[in-house]
């Protein structure tokens, strides 16, 4: 999920040398699996992607760039510096996430977003040939320019943790209005973060984009009736909600404060891989990932809406979210918090997904309670 950003600690992994294993015991990837959590020497063989790729940029970049690891999500993010020590970013992409078309789809509506909407986004830095997208190794890579900056302040639901919820809000309303306007080129394609597509089609809810919740940590049946209880409610809400293009439409997808970068005054925007076709109100509940039930989301979800609607008054058109949009803010960050379930079951390697394990199951539960049993209902402070 993490992509172009350095970590404030001065960690990582310098894979400069090579000899790293990511060993996360063997994962199926049949069902949604992710190749990245697959073990043994995976993260040799996509650092020799990576150096493989740098060699499109020029021949001193593949000799003597120093190649450190930045990130393990859905891709595996390098921070790559050159003899001359400017840095750059290299994202080698995961198998059969993304088509090379759907990740130039990406990248087009990045560009788009810093040239119309004047919200700043990481530039792509092509190859010598002109290529965007490079392909090395048997994956696609792409290198970006190093933004500096750092992650805005958690949500521990003080002043600033607010402050930086409503621009999360205000840059979101930005984002959604842009993609409503835009006119996308005829070869633009990603996916969709609908209901069939996140848990799967059919009666037994799998699998789906991040593979199937019954599969994640700490699913035994107990767990299992409850979530299935969720799901079900969660489709019919959806469903009765709709997908018309005042509610759903390209959207980024993984609005994290952890997916903006401030620096000296300005903020930008990262990690556009998760980019699709979603309900506007997706994004909401993406801004709360992993720590949906503690007890600061109800302000913070208040001060992104707050965000969300100034920032879309200004807008033309006034796309403001309606109020039988927001009564369905919890609807979203359930349908968030059931996927993310299915993510960490899927994803052993990911930083996020080793930490929280079972216990984040247990918490998915007992939200799935409180949706299910009314008590979530307009509980936005």
């Amino acid at each position: 999920m993490t992509d172009g950003r350095e970590p404030a600690s001065a960690g990582g992994h310098d894979l400069s040398a090579g000899g790293h294993d990511l060993s996360a015991g063997g994962h199926d990837l049949s069902a949604g699996g992710h190749d990245l959590s697959a073990g043994g020497d995976v993260l040799d063989r996509v650092t020799a992607c990576a150096r493989e790729a740098l060699a499109a940029y020029g021949a001193h970049l593949a000799a003597r760039a120093r190649v450190r690891l930045l990130n393990v999500s859905e891709n595996a993010t390098f921070l790559v510096t050159d003899p001359d020590g400017r840095r750059s970013v290299l994202r080698v992409h995961r198998l059969g996430y993304h088509s090379g078309q759907a990740i130039e789809s990406e990248l087009a509506w990045m560009d788009a977003l810093r040239a119309d909407a004047g919200i700043r986004t990481p530039r792509v830095l092509p190859a010598a040939d002109g290529r965007r997208v490079v392909f090395a190794g048997g994956r696609h890579c792409v290198r970006m320019e190093f933004l500096p900056g750092s992650e805005p302040a958690g949500a521990d639901g003080g002043p600033e943790a607010l402050a930086h919820f409503a621009e999360l809000g205000a840059i979101t309303a930005r984002m959604h209005a842009h993609a409503r306007g835009w006119q996308r080129p005829a070869w633009f394609t990603r996916f969709r973060w609908d209901d069939d597509e996140a848990f799967g089609a059919g009666p037994d809810g799998g699998p789906g984009r991040w593979g199937r919740w019954q599969d994640g940590v700490g699913v035994g049946p107990a767990e299992a009736g409850v979530l299935a209880r969720l799901e079900r409610k969660l489709r019919e809400r959806l469903a009765a909600f709709g997908t018309g293009p005042e509610r759903f439409g390209l959207i980024h997808a993984d609005t994290r404060l952890a997916n903006l970068l401030v620096h000296d005054g300005t903020t930008a925007v990262i990690d556009f891989d998760d980019s699709g076709f979603g309900w506007h109100l997706y994004d909401l509940g993406t801004s709360v990932s992993f720590f949906e039930d503690d007890p600061a989301v109800p302000a913070l979800v208040a001060a992104w809406l707050e965000g969300y609607q100034r920032a879309a008054s200004l807008l033309p058109g006034r796309p403001l979210l309606a109020a039988a949009d927001i009564a369905e803010a919890w609807t979203f960050i359930l349908f968030r918090r059931l996927l993310l379930t299915a993510w960490i079951g899927s994803h052993p390697a990911a930083a996020d997904a080793a930490s929280l394990g079972a216990s984040y199951t247990t918490g998915t539960c007992d939200l799935a309670e409180r949706y299910l049993g009314g008590a979530l209902a307009n509980h936005v402070a």
